[in-house]
């Protein structure tokens, strides 16, 4: 196995495990602005108020996205063992 595919399948990997975390992170960003937004504009400073709707929407997000994040690792781990031949040099 040269270090050329080491990279590639290296790099799969990541680019697969950002894609797949980048939406669940991004509600979780939105959330967090928003009721940080709320906690300044009202002057509440409860870490509940600021906890537990990033929570919620966090399992709402991995709720909803759970079957396309399944997909794309599926698909990823396919691609892997059906090169994998490749690798095993």
């Amino acid at each position: 196995m040269d270090h050329q595919a080491i990279v590639d399948l290296i790099r799969g990997a990541l680019m697969s495990a950002f894609w797949v975390s980048l939406p669940l992170l991004a509600v979780g960003f939105a959330v967090g602005v928003v009721v940080s937004l709320l906690q300044v504009l009202t002057s509440v400073q409860d870490p509940a108020f600021g906890s537990v709707p990033r929570l919620a929407a966090f399992l709402a997000g991995l709720l909803l996205l759970f079957p396309w994040m399944l997909m794309r690792l599926a698909s990823y781990t396919q691609a892997l063992f059906g090169d994998f031949s490749r690798y095993a040099r």
